[in-house]
């Protein structure tokens, strides 16, 4: 194993960062889209009408795709830890 080697996990660590952050904040983003749209449509303007969905929608993902992320992560890091030998030689 070389320097190639670790691009390819640096790669597959940024792919798997991307993964996680759109999971968490794509349906975050799409509940404030519709609220926005909302809020467009009936004129109210109310802060927490905005902040509230929003933080509930996060807090769920978080809840939801959680057993995944933290599978992920481990995976990785032991994929890492198990070629670590391979890498520094």
């Amino acid at each position: 194993m070389g320097a190639e080697n670790i691009g390819d996990f640096l790669r597959e660590g940024l792919f798997i960062v991307i993964m996680i952050v759109g999971a968490i904040l794509v349906p975050g983003l799409l509940v404030g889209l519709m609220v926005a749209t909302f809020q467009a449509a009936t004129q109210i303007n109310e802060q927490t009408l905005s902040f509230l969905p929003r933080l509930v929608i996060t807090l769920l993902c978080v809840m939801w795709f959680g057993p995944w992320i933290v599978n992920k992560v481990v995976t990785y890091t032991k994929g890492i830890f198990m070629n670590m030998p391979f890498l520094i030689s």
